[in-house]
């Protein structure tokens, strides 16, 4: 009963923000509401979802393995989402082949329970963190209040030095006034003496101040920044990306026959986690056909294969533009949506030879993800421009000394 008492006084000192971020079942529901918060795009096929949940799984994994149980949570919480509450009011639902709805059916009886398994850890986690904070926060205003005792101490010790400094000066003020209304003849000055009057020694100003530093006690100082890590990340914050190098001259090396050809070329980036960063490691080109200005790929079971064999995540896609610059076009926007839907660092590269141009992209998290997601219109279109629909990728990092291996999975 005391100690709810004085959590509960503690509390009243933490702003409503610093308590929603760092109340269990508040960070926890957060981590639902992320993960539970997908919006199901018709225009996208739903075998393509079923695929991606596959990756989702194997993403997750990842996750647990590298003991990030947060991120983990979250996938797993958007797979139960996606093909438990989602996935049958998609107007393609019935073309799903029954093989993939019975392996997805085996895997939520796995997932279901390891989720909730999960959220008991997360929630024993953050009351932890939460206990921390409290013991943190009861030290910050211990500190707080020793601070504000020592200033007003510090006050009370500058006033009365300024009233003693006022009362000498005065003295002499009082001294010198004594000694000039005195009149003496040239025989009394022979016999007395005038009394002086004992003067106490001024300080100097900054003699004065170095007395008074030394006197001071050091007070400790306060770092507002000191609540866990954990309580001040930011959702919004994406991973990120690291990119070799001499990808894509390798892709441009690749596309050269279209790109003379006037044909786009187009490519899946693929890799995997390392400490919390996205690392791409293969560039898959699949069977596919170019025009100059759009190009459809083809047999992605391919691709699927070898992603499964080499337990591959999709990261994104790049393609070519032969005779344009470096943009997403309506087409590239409703493409890239797909990607970024399922995962929120997928990037789309665009490379412009012709213009010696590179543009890392992504669809602004804002408003471009959902204004595409929601947009029922195919083939090339017009978009508003303002507010923008896609941006710089900005979590892209380029990394001269990472491999990138090059998959040509075309039928010649």
């Amino acid at each position: 009963m005391n100690k709810e008492k004085s959590e509960t006084k503690t509390i009243k000192h933490l702003s409503s923000k610093d308590i929603g971020m760092s109340d269990p079942r508040a960070r926890l529901k957060a981590l639902s509401d992320q993960g539970s918060n997908v919006e199901m795009d018709r225009n996208i096929p739903p075998q393509r979802y079923y695929r991606s949940g596959v990756e989702m799984i194997r993403m997750a994994d990842m996750y647990m393995k590298d003991n990030d149980l947060e991120h983990a949570y979250i996938l797993y919480v958007k797979f139960i989402t996606i093909f438990v509450e989602k996935i049958r009011d998609h107007p393609q639902f019935h073309m799903v082949p029954s093989k993939d709805k019975e392996q997805n059916q085996q895997t939520l009886r796995k997932i279901i329970p390891k989720a909730e398994e999960l959220k008991k850890q997360l929630l024993e986690q953050y009351q932890a963190d939460f206990e921390k904070y409290l013991e943190d926060a009861k030290e910050r205003e211990k500190i707080e209040k020793e601070k504000l005792k020592q200033e007003e101490l510090e006050k009370l010790r500058e006033e009365e030095e300024r009233k003693n400094k006022q009362a000498a000066l005065a003295a002499v003020r009082a001294a010198k006034a004594a000694m000039s209304t005195v009149v003496t003849s040239p025989e009394e000055s022979k016999l007395k003496k005038v009394p002086s009057i004992a003067q106490k020694p001024l300080i100097s100003l900054s003699t004065d101040i170095a007395a008074q530093t030394s006197k001071e006690k050091r007070t400790p100082t306060i770092d507002r920044s000191t609540k866990p890590s954990v309580l001040m990340s930011d959702n919004l914050t994406l991973r990120d990306i690291v990119l070799p190098t001499k990808l894509m001259h390798n892709f441009l090396m690749v596309a050269f026959g279209n790109t003379m050809n006037n044909k786009e070329t187009c490519g899946i980036l693929a890799g995997k986690i390392e400490r919390h960063k996205l690392v791409v490691t293969h560039l898959l080109i699949p069977e596919q056909t170019g025009s100059p200005d759009s190009c459809v790929t083809h047999n992605e079971e391919d691709i699927f294969d070898y992603q499964d064999q080499h337990n591959l995540i999709t990261l994104g896609w790049i393609h070519t533009h032969p005779t344009q610059t470096a943009f997403l076009s309506s087409v590239d926007l409703h493409t890239h949506c797909a990607y970024q839907l399922m995962m929120a660092e997928a990037i789309a590269i665009v490379c412009a030879p012709k213009y010696d141009e590179t543009g890392f992209f992504i669809l602004t998290p804002e408003y471009g993800l959902d204004f595409i997601a929601n947009c029922r219109e195919s083939g090339f279109h017009p978009h508003p421009t303002k507010p923008p629909l896609y941006m710089e990728a900005k979590h892209c990092k380029m990394d001269v000394t990472a491999a990138i291996e090059v998959v040509d999975l075309r039928r010649k």
